[in-house]
C-alpha cells in the first residue's frame, strides 16, 4: 500500500509539473519594458449611458501612445474585458520600432445593471449576452457608442482625441467570450473592423458561436486578417469542447481563405499563452499596413462556379419608399409565366386567406387552393416542373411539383435557410433560379442561394441591411440584381437566370 501511495504520489507530481511545463512560455521583448522607449499614457472612464445596452455601468481604460499627434488620427485596437496581455507596453515597443502603427488602445469591461441594493440583490451582469451572442449589438456598441465617447476625451498634456474612422485602421480582439466577440464585430461589420485577435475563443454553443465554422464557408469571403491562440488542455463542458471547436473555426478559416495565423499550445482556459503571443499577433494583425487587409479566394464550389474575380456589386439605383420604410414587407400578389402558356397567380386581398390561381392560355383560371403562408415570392425550376414559394415569417422554402395538366401537388417545407441571430424568421424575399437549378433567396443574411436538394450552398451578403428582392437581369441574364431598404444593387455572375417565356432547361443531376 505505501508504495501504491508513493507511485499515485509521483504521478499527481509529474502531471503538475508537465501542466506547469506546458505553461511555460518563452518572453517575447516587446512584452517587457525596454530602456529609451517612450512610455504611452493609460486613462481610466467609465460609461452609462448606453441606448444599445440600456441600464448598464461599464468602465474602460484608454491607452494613447507617446508618438500620437492630433494632427493625423490614430488607428485603434479595441478589446473585451479590460486591459490584458500586458498591452500598453507591447504597444509602446512595437510602435517605437515600427511593427506596428501608431494605435490608441481601447479597452472595455462588459457592462453590468447595478442591484439598487447590493446587500440584497446581485447585479445583472452583461458579459455573455454582449460577447456570446450573434449579431451587430455590440459592434454598433463600440462604433456609436464608445469610440464616440473616447473622442470627448484629452490627454494629461492636453491632446486631443481622434480615431481613424478607416476599417482597415482598426483591430479588436479579446479572450473566451471576448474573442468571439471579437470576431463577430469584425464578422457583422468588416468594413469597420479588418483585424482580429482571438485567444481561447468560445467558438460553442453558448449564444450560437459553433455556427460560425459553418457560416464561414458559406458565406462570400470578407476582407478580415485574423489571429488565434488555443491550447489542447481549454475547457470541455456542457457548451462544447474549447480546443476542437477552435480547429474546426480555424479550418472553416482556411477553406474560406482567410488570411489567419495560429499558435496551438498545451494550456488550459486562462490567458498565460494568449499573453506570450500578443506581440507576434499585433506584428502579424498590422503587417504590411496601411495596405489594405483583401478578401481571400474560397473553395467554396458554389462561390467558386458563380462569382467573377473583380466582380462585386455596384449601385444601379435607388430603393422606392416603401423599401426604404420597412424590412422586406410579404407581397400582396404576383404572377409567374410558363412557356406553355400557363400563368400561376398569387394573391392576397385583405382578410381572405392567400390564393393560387392557374390561368390558362384561354384566359380561364382556376383555384388551386388557400394557403396559410406568409407568402413572398415565386420561382420556377429551370426544366419548369417545380415550383418554390418563400415566405418572410419562417425558414423555409415550399416546393410544389408541376402537374401535366397544370395543377400543384406534393407540397413540401423543402428549401431550409440560415436565420439571423437577432431574428425570428429568415426573412424570406423573392426568389430567382438560375439555369443550374440553384434557387437565389433574398433574405436578412443577403442571397441565401440553394441546390436543387435545397440545401444552401452560398451566401452572398447585401452590401446594406438585407435583401428585400432578388432577380436576374442584363443583356445574357447573367446580372444578379437586389432590392435593399436603401438600394438596388447589381452584380455580374458566372451564372445565367431563368427569365421569361424561355424554353424549359433540364439541369444536370444535383450532388445527393
Amino acid at each position: 500500500m505505501k508504495y501504491l501511495f508513493l507511485l499515485a504520489f509521483c504521478l499527481c507530481a509529474f502531471r503538475s509539473l508537465a501542466q506547469d511545463n506546458a505553461e511555460n512560455y518563452p518572453v517575447d521583448p516587446a512584452s517587457q519594458q525596454q530602456a529609451n522607449v517612450p512610455k504611452g499614457e493609460v486613462l481610466k472612464f467609465t460609461f452609462e449611458n448606453s441606448r444599445i445596452f440600456p441600464g448598464t455601468w461599464r468602465e474602460y481604460w484608454v491607452y494613447v501612445p507617446a508618438q500620437y499627434k492630433p494632427e493625423q488620427p490614430a488607428c485603434v485596437y479595441v478589446n473585451q474585458d479590460g486591459i490584458q496581455w500586458n498591452a500598453p507596453t507591447v504597444f509602446d515597443n512595437l510602435i517605437h520600432s515600427k511593427e506596428m502603427p501608431v494605435t490608441i488602445g481601447v479597452f472595455v469591461m462588459h457592462g453590468k445593471v447595478r442591484a439598487a441594493d447590493p446587500a440584497k440583490a446581485n447585479d445583472r451582469f452583461n458579459r455573455s449576452y454582449e460577447y456570446d451572442g450573434l449579431g451587430d449589438a455590440y459592434a454598433r456598441f463600440i462604433l456609436e457608442e464608445i469610440l464616440p465617447e473616447v473622442e470627448k476625451q484629452k490627454t494629461s498634456d492636453g491632446r486631443a482625441i481622434y480615431l481613424s474612422k478607416n476599417g482597415n485602421d482598426r483591430a479588436i480582439g479579446g479572450s473566451s467570450s471576448g474573442a468571439v466577440c471579437a470576431f463577430t464585430a469584425a464578422w457583422e461589420k468588416p468594413a469597420e473592423f479588418s483585424r482580429v485577435f482571438s485567444a481561447i475563443g468560445t467558438y460553442v454553443g453558448l449564444r450560437g458561436a459553433d455556427r460560425y465554422h459553418t457560416l464561414v464557408r458559406k458565406f462570400e469571403p470578407k476582407p478580415i486578417r485574423i489571429y488565434m491562440q488555443d491550447g489542447a488542455n481549454d475547457l470541455n463542458i456542457y457548451a462544447g469542447d474549447w480546443w476542437m471547436a477552435n480547429q474546426t473555426m480555424l479550418r472553416a478559416l482556411t477553406f474560406a481563405g482567410y488570411e489567419v495565423m495560429h499558435q496551438w499550445g498545451e494550456g488550459e482556459h486562462n490567458g498565460k499563452h494568449g499573453s506570450a503571443v500578443f506581440p507576434e499577433a499585433m506584428r502579424f494583425l498590422w503587417k504590411n499596413w496601411p495596405e489594405p487587409v483583401k478578401k481571400g479566394s474560397s473553395q467554396n464550389q458554389v462561390l467558386s462556379s458563380i462569382l467573377i474575380p473583380g466582380q462585386d456589386w455596384e449601385v444601379s439605383g435607388e430603393a422606392r419608399p416603401q423599401y426604404m420604410r420597412a424590412k422586406a414587407s410579404p407581397i400582396k400578389n404576383d404572377t409567374l409565366k410558363l412557356s406553355n402558356g400557363n400563368q400561376y397567380i398569387f394573391v392576397h386581398l385583405g382578410k381572405v386567406r392567400p390564393t393560387i390561381y392557374l390561368q390558362k392560355p384561354d384566359r380561364s383560371k382556376v383555384a388551386l387552393g388557400q394557403h396559410d403562408l406568409d407568402f413572398a415570392g415565386m420561382a420556377l425550376s429551370p426544366d419548369q416542373t417545380l415550383l418554390y414559394i418563400s415566405e418572410k415569417s419562417s425558414h423555409w422554402i415550399w416546393s410544389y411539383q408541376i402537374q401535366p395538366d397544370g395543377t400543384l401537388a406534393y407540397k413540401q417545407k423543402f428549401g431550409w435557410l440560415h436565420v439571423d441571430d437577432t431574428e425570428e424568421d429568415a426573412g424570406a424575399g423573392s426568389m430567382a433560379c438560375d439555369q443550374e437549378g440553384r434557387i437565389y433567396v433574398a433574405t436578412n443574411s443577403g442571397v441565401q442561394i440553394l441546390d436543387q436538394t435545397g440545401r444552401v450552398n452560398a451566401i452572398l451578403p447585401a452590401p446594406d441591411e438585407a435583401a428585400l428582392k432578388v432577380a436576374f437581369g442584363g443583356k445574357d441574364s447573367d446580372e444578379l440584381h437586389i432590392t435593399t431598404p436603401r438600394k438596388i444593387y447589381k452584380r455580374k455572375l458566372n451564372a445565367k437566370g431563368v427569365i421569361g417565356l424561355g424554353a424549359a432547361i433540364k439541369p444536370a443531376l444535383p450532388r445527393l
